[in-house]
């Protein structure tokens, strides 16, 4: 079946954001012009999935309203003129088909999964997890999620998952894959460790907060115990997926910005506005002049 639906977690408290993210989502907080969860919206419908579903918690519902219409801005627009500035927000609601869903406790990543059953079904689907953005291609760049997609339908697999290379000091801080012998940046998953220390650590392959996976993962979830920090991981519920059939990881060739912590944020505000042609040109004068007065 083709991949066209997707699952969003977003029930976490956002405490490294604090105080912005007490009365704001941390997926809410711009980065540039837009809210970090539209950018991953946006990214499903450039894969070709139109069905998303976001996992939330208390205090979230602005998520929703921000794929809704606003029909009383959008009538003042209107009436003010302001004819792109509608066009913006109105084109908001038609990027794809929101749904939610509350994860009542905070049991782990693999536990917000799981609450996408009944909405998934018997089909495959995508993990995209907000603070990690992925811009919009460049010309001659292939999406992240796109290249995931092909390698799962080519190779029937299990599970795709995407990997990038980290320093051995950082591997406390992800999901650490082995693999058999990469090719083209592909391979299969050997082993699956949710944040090993340096010296536990199977290789230096992160997993960046993006999966493509089988509908097999829940009922493996549901029977997965807690793991690292006493919650159900999503990486060990993977680890399972893989003993019955191959499930890939994929080395990252393109931009993918976290923007989960402060200075990551900053990075990727950067990195995104320097992408952007109403901005690029300026934006790049003022970072000059910048780093000129640092100098």
């Amino acid at each position: 079946m083709p991949v066209r639906k997707a699952v969003i977690p977003a029930a976490g408290l956002g405490t490294r954001f604090l105080p912005a993210s007490k009365v704001v989502p941390k997926e809410m907080i711009p980065v540039v012009d837009r809210p970090g969860i539209q950018y991953a919206v946006e990214e499903c419908a450039r894969a070709g999935i139109d069905d998303v579903l976001f996992v939330t918690g208390w205090g979230k519902g602005s998520l929703e309203d921000h794929f809704d219409r606003a029909r009383a801005l959008e009538a003042h627009l209107e009436r003010t003129g302001k004819m792109e500035e509608l066009e913006s927000i109105r084109g908001i609601s038609e990027i794809a088909r929101i749904f939610s869903v509350r994860q009542s406790e905070p049991l782990g990543l693999g536990h917000a999964v799981l609450q996408g059953k009944d909405h998934v079904g018997n089909e495959p689907f995508a993990v995209l997890l907000p603070d990690e953005i992925a811009p919009e291609p460049l010309d001659d760049e292939e999406g992240l999620l796109e290249r995931m997609i092909e390698i799962y339908d080519e190779r029937g697999a299990r599970g795709v998952i995407a990997v990038t290379e980290v320093q051995p000091e950082d591997a406390s801080a992800y999901g650490i894959a082995a693999t058999d012998a990469m090719s083209d940046g592909v391979a299969r998953l050997a082993d699956f460790i949710e944040k090993p220390t340096p010296e536990e650590a199977p290789s230096n392959l992160a997993s960046r907060g993006r999966y493509v996976l089988s509908h097999e993962i829940f009922e493996i979830l549901e029977e997965t115990r807690p793991g690292h920090g006493d919650e159900i991981q999503l990486t060990d519920g993977i680890k399972i997926l893989a003993e019955s059939g191959d499930v890939y990881v994929l080395l990252c060739g393109s931009p993918l910005l976290d923007v989960g912590k402060k200075l990551d944020y900053l990075r990727a505000t950067v990195e995104i506005a320097l992408r952007r042609d109403d901005l690029k040109k300026p934006f790049a004068e003022f970072l000059r002049e910048i780093v000129g007065r640092l100098e």
